[in-house]
């Protein structure tokens, strides 16, 4: 026997609907190239939303047609996510920092029709638009008077487009499952593949972010996302913020701009905020410069890349709560945030502090698992290690347009490509990616842990772990040291002598290199692949 409820699909239009009817006065400021501070309303975006619909509806498109973004996290891509997605097309969200050859890879797999750009892109969008026979068109999110010169073919001003179209526009009424929104992984190896969305995934996913114990949003939070919405939908912010009715700051092309991010955070009185540890780090060097303070900012979300301990304790001195988040591409993202249960806040100081660095408990949504070699699943005890497996229904099933990967080999699992451990708590801590783990002497060294650990000294800016040949261990680590502004006497000793009773004996590395800068992905992540090439030629001693 089935419930007597209504049956209505779950799609992303329902919150823009709900918005404006209940949240029709809460703001939106943005940072844009043409305005250092617009601010309008969530009944003016979503007017506005209908206006660009009706420019879309005049381009002969079909549903299910891709649309790209090469943007900054402004009102205008705003506006862009929900016309084309609630229109029944898919918005295709492209990272302006990868590489131009694989912006070009990715616009003509994705078969996107016509390309959405901020200004600053159009000369990387100059490069490769003749490789990119598929696009119809391309439109710069500016007015006429900052519209640039350029070669592109069939180029528009998007406020000369909206100036003409209609506000009425009568949003279609899709199944739940229809896909509207595409990201693509960062592609570290081979070409970025790529996750495909739906409006259910995408709604459910908004829902529980909105946990307390998630990003815990409200109608009183005022809203920061420094992750940027071409990167995972900005880790779903652009979706939660209007279901609660939180005020959205957008920080533009300021995202790595202490000074920036400072007086927005201030004038805006912002609460929340969310974005990779380079950002932090940027931010809390900006404040010890300059003396400011942040005091209306409560909780930030920390992702994307290990967090070092220095940074979660300095903004304790701040206030503000640093919950560390875990998740991927793949996974819409979200799969675990930490966030503190009442049975282990009385744990002494150190232990609390290790606790409170680890990726977390999963989200309600997200079932995960470690699995031995074999696919054995393994105890939630704190000790085993294993591969990460993940499942629920806003993670992907299968990449865009690839019939098979070794990802999605176990039925209905997902393989990170993680090393985890799972505490009886339920708290995960990623150890290592599956591809980076050192094994030395047949033991498992957590590259992570040593990573951090190296960034706990106040001189060291960044380091990496990565794992080289050594003629009795198989394998032993090498520590790689950005040194920070004043450092430059560091030495490998002092690093060294740091690391002693921080972390297992054994696991201290056996030598140490400093270079001027770690190489990263689009996305902020360290490029482990690049650090082994330019270390390639690297021995140990014996």
């Amino acid at each position: 026997m089935n419930g007597l409820m209504m049956d209505q699909s779950l799609l992303v239009k329902s919150i823009m609907e709900f918005a404006e009817k209940v949240n029709p006065d809460v703001e939106i400021v943005s940072v844009t190239a043409d305005n250092p501070c617009h601010r309008y309303t969530y009944k003016e975006a979503f007017q506005r939303a209908r206006q660009l619909a009706n420019v879309i509806a005049g381009w002969g498109l079909s549903h299910g047609d891709r649309i790209a973004t090469l943007a900054w996290n402004d009102y205008r891509h705003f506006e862009a996510y929900y016309a084309i997605a609630c229109s029944g097309y898919v918005s295709h969200t492209i990272n302006p920092r990868l590489f131009p050859e694989q912006v070009e890879y990715i616009i003509n797999h994705a078969e996107d029709q016509w390309v959405f750009t901020d200004r600053d892109f159009v000369p990387l969008l100059e490069q490769i638009a003749g490789a990119c026979p598929g696009v119809k068109g391309w439109v710069v999110l500016t007015d006429a008077a900052h519209m640039p010169a350029t070669s592109l073919a069939n180029v528009h001003c998007y406020e000369t487009l909206m100036a003409g179209a209609s506000e009425e526009y009568s949003w279609p009424d899709l199944d739940e499952n229809a896909a509207c929104a595409l990201c693509y992984t960062s592609g570290t190896t081979g070409n970025p593949k790529g996750v495909l969305y739906s409006h259910r995934s995408t709604l459910l996913h908004a829902y529980a972010s909105l946990m307390p114990d998630v990003l815990g949003l409200s109608c009183k939070d005022v809203v920061l996302p420094i992750v940027p919405m071409f990167h995972v939908n900005a880790w779903g912010n652009p979706y939660a913020c209007p279901m609660t009715g939180a005020k959205l700051v957008f920080p533009g092309s300021k995202m790595g701009d202490g000074a920036e991010l400072t007086r927005l955070i201030n004038e805006e009185g912002v609460t929340m905020s969310a974005g990779v540890p380079t950002v932090w780090l940027g931010l809390l060097a900006h404040l010890r410069d300059s003396g400011e303070r942040i005091d209306s900012l409560q909780r930030i979300i920390v992702g994307g890349a290990a967090c070092p301990q220095s940074l979660m304790k300095e903004m304790d001195t701040h206030g503000v709560e640093t919950r560390i988040g875990w998740g991927m591409t793949e996974m819409s993202p979200l799969g675990s945030i930490n966030s503190l249960k009442p049975e282990v806040m009385d744990l002494p100081e150190a232990e609390l502090d290790t606790l409170r660095l680890k990726a977390g408990r999963p989200v309600f949504g997200v079932d995960m698992k470690i699995t031995d070699d074999d696919g054995n699943e393994l105890p939630w005890d704190g000790v085993a290690y294993g591969s990460l497996k993940v499942r629920g229904p806003w993670i992907c099933s299968s990449y865009y347009k690839v019939d098979e990967s070794d990802a999605h080999a176990e039925a209905g699992w997902f393989e990170t490509g993680d090393v985890a451990t799972i505490d009886p708590h339920g708290y995960m801590a990623i150890t290592d990616r599956t591809k980076d783990v050192i094994k030395s002497g047949g033991e498992w060294i957590s590259s992570i842990d040593v990573e951090n650990a190296a960034m706990g000294h106040p001189r060291v800016a960044e380091a990496a772990v990565i794992g080289r040949f050594h003629p009795r261990w198989s394998e032993r680590p090498l520590l790689i040291v950005v040194r920070d502004k004043g450092g430059e006497d560091l030495t490998g000793e002092e690093v060294l002598q740091f690391l002693e009773g921080q972390i297992a004996k054994w696991w201290i590395p056996d030598a140490i290199e400093f270079i001027d800068e770690i190489p990263h992905t689009a996305t902020g992540k360290i490029q482990k692949v690049a650090l082994r090439e330019m270390f390639k030629d690297f021995e140990f001693s014996g």
